[in-house]
């Protein structure tokens, strides 16, 4: 499906740059300075298609073809929202470099490699779409979560670590298909879980159906790009057909049965709304594995670090050692068994991931390994009354 460009109207272009729209500011003009001194123009992705992308510039949209710019690092692959520089004529014009990026949304490939996939780019809000027609997958949630608050600092996957300034993505979950859930009373419960879940994020409720909500995030995403993710069915392709106004994206029923919808969004498409900002909408997301995202997680389950880092040892694993702050909140129920439980997954997942690229982890988890086993067999021995060799 080739996506229609949307003209943006008149009203909303500044007079400093046609670019300034889809984002355009001060500091991609320097980011793209030294493209310019060689006759290149500047363009941002919407959309990228088997080695071609749709890309608006200053001049309006073309079709530019990607072979110039194929890494073997699927981490370098051009993606809807970057920054790019390409021919200023030419059939085909062709993408000569991509500009360093901001941010970046990233998971996990399903491969043996655990290679990075990066989903959209130079995002300022990040928003988890979760519907209200089935049953709250919370698990889920903190994985995307997780994800979300490891994205800023995009300008590394380039390789230079120099971008246009440091930026952090806000992440929002939108509960969406509220209309649903017509008891104010059970939203509320509902809302109030998510946020439990989600410490500092905001939690909103939203139906394309009604408009619940669409005030309030339509104002959050007037400014900058926002993405929208979650799995197939939670109405991402609804609700950005509500934002635009139009019917641009395809969308199908969910089904009754487990409300997952059936992948009509198959590429990641930018998209201009009308009241200003950008939008990114996605295919619905079958997996979401973690990609190098400690950071994200520590942020996630702050509440339990700052626990750990009153524990009696600072190596506590928190199963059954004395003095272990962790293990206390468990007792008095200030902590969640399943909280605990979730933070432990996403460690073990995120190291394991890690690992697999970082020699010097690996070694420590061995260590770690070789530590606990020798414990085991110490613990086993004195229980026996034996000596421990």
């Amino acid at each position: 499906m080739s996506l229609p460009f949307l003209p943006v109207p008149s009203s909303s272009f500044p007079s400093s740059h046609p670019l300034s729209p889809y984002g355009w500011d001060d500091g991609w003009a320097a980011a793209f300075s030294s493209c310019a001194d060689q006759g290149l123009v500047p363009g941002r992705v919407l959309r990228v298609d088997r080695g071609r992308c749709d890309v608006i510039t200053p001049d309006g949209p073309v079709r530019a073809d990607t072979a110039f710019v194929v890494p073997r690092d699927p981490m370098r692959i051009v993606c809807t929202g970057d920054w790019v520089a390409l021919d200023a004529d030419g059939d085909p014009r062709f993408v000569r470099t991509l500009l360093p990026r901001r941010t970046a949304f990233v998971r996990s490939t399903s491969s043996e490699r655990s290679e990075g996939q990066v989903l959209a780019t130079n995002i300022d809000h990040i928003a988890i779409c979760v519907s209200l027609a089935v049953e709250l997958d919370l698990g889920r949630i903190e994985r995307f979560l997780a994800l979300a608050l490891s994205s800023s600092d995009g300008a590394a996957l380039l390789g230079d670590g120099h971008g246009p300034g440091e930026h952090r993505p806000e992440p929002v979950v939108l509960l969406t298909k509220a209309d649903l859930v017509p008891d104010a009373v059970t939203l509320s419960h509902l809302v109030q879980d998510v946020e439990a879940v989600a410490p500092g994020v905001q939690v909103l409720p939203v139906s394309s159906t009604t408009g619940e909500g669409l005030d309030v995030f339509g104002a959050l995403v007037s400014g900058g790009t926002s993405v929208l993710l979650g799995i197939s069915g939670a109405g991402k392709s609804t609700l950005a057909n509500t934002l635009l106004g139009l019917d641009v994206m395809e969308v199908r029923a969910a089904r009754e049965t487990d409300g997952k919808g059936r992948h009509t969004t198959t590429t990641r498409n930018l998209l201009v709304l009308p009241q200003g900002g950008v939008l990114i909408d996605t295919p619905g997301l079958r997996g979401v594995g973690l990609y190098d995202a400690g950071t994200g997680v520590g942020e996630l389950f702050a509440e339990i670090e700052e626990l750990a880092a009153r524990c009696r040892f600072h190596d506590c694993a928190h199963r059954s050692e004395p003095g272990c702050a962790v293990l206390s909140a468990l007792e008095d129920g200030s902590l969640p068994d399943r909280r605990l439980e979730s933070y432990r997954k996403l460690l073990r997942e995120n190291q394991r991931i890690v690992a697999k690229t970082d020699a010097r982890v690996r070694s420590e988890i061995l260590k770690g390994w070789k530590r606990k086993g020798a414990e085991g067999r110490a613990a086993g021995q004195a229980k026996r009354g034996g000596r421990v060799r």
